[in-house]
């Protein structure tokens, strides 16, 4: 059975990935005023974060009709037997309810949802993973199952340097963002239950980032296989520091360097960093 993978813009894949593994791609839009904008395909993150500095607003985002899922699963008939759509959190986004609810609109070919419960290049991980599988000839159910596995190990933390974004996007209890900007926190966030939530309030930048460190050392000192993405919003010094120095400590760890674009931008801000692995 040959098996199309799909993902959303907020994966963040790296685009030489994207082609090389044949990965396909349905957009989320940000939207200024009366101007939407595709991420990754009209607007990328570097145009993005210039764009909310030149208006000095931020946009509102929004998740791929149905109708456009519909559009790809037909074009997908055409070389394909079924499609495996993995999503960002459908607790921030009603992405992948709109993948579901196109695949029970129709029998042209076999839909397959994953619900990653994250974002961004985590979420890629998943991504590449059913690719490679997908380009190995392995079945759309074996697929999802391996995909259900990788839940187990899939770690990701990140640091906001604003929290009002998150507050007004709706992603994160006003209660917290007004402390939060009170005690000048850097706070650590991460997914649970497939929703943003505070993991530990850190009083600074750099103790924020050490504490990340730390949190990876708990899983890579076992010396096991892993992959991990250092993820900035508009850093590319720090991130590009943050993954050298990572690859000298643990050479058995494969490390890739993502960013936060525009959809997730709006939410987490400029200066968001984080760090998302799991165990190969």
């Amino acid at each position: 059975m040959k098996t199309a993978i799909l993902t959303d813009s907020t994966a963040y894949i790296p685009k030489e990935l994207l082609n090389e593994l044949d990965i396909h791609l349905i957009p989320l839009s940000v939207i200024f005023g009366s101007e939407t904008y595709q991420e990754e395909l009209e607007l990328s993150a570097e145009a993005f974060y210039a764009e909310v500095k030149s208006r000095n607003q931020l946009p509102t985002t929004s998740q791929p009709p149905v109708g456009k899922f519909l559009d790809l699963f037909e074009e997908f008939s055409k070389q394909y037997d079924a499609v495996i759509c993995i999503h960002l959190s459908s607790g921030i986004s009603g992405t992948y309810n709109g993948s579901i609810t196109a695949g029970n609109m129709t029998d042209s070919i076999k839909v397959f949802s994953f619900d990653s419960e994250i974002s961004c290049m985590v979420q890629g991980f998943y991504v590449i993973e059913a690719a490679e599988m997908a380009r190995d000839g392995k079945d759309p159910e074996e697929i999802m199952k391996r995909l259900e596995e990788m839940k187990k190990s899939v770690r990701a933390y990140f640091m906001v340097d604003d929290l009002s974004n998150l507050q007004r996007g709706g992603r994160l209890n006003g209660a917290q963002a007004l402390i939060g900007s009170l005690l000048q926190v850097k706070p650590l966030l991460h997914f649970v239950d497939k929703v943003i939530v505070p993991y530990e309030k850190i009083r600074t930048r750099k103790r924020a980032v050490n504490r990340i460190y730390e949190l990876f050392e708990e899983d890579a000192k076992l010396g096991l296989p892993m992959r991990a993405a250092v993820i900035h919003a508009n850093r590319l010094d720090e991130a590009q520091a943050m993954k050298a120095e990572l690859e000298e400590k643990y050479p058995h760890v494969t490390f890739y360097l993502s960013y936060f674009g525009a959809v997730i931008g709006t939410h987490l801000g400029e200066g968001a960093l984080g760090l998302g692995w799991y165990m190969e």
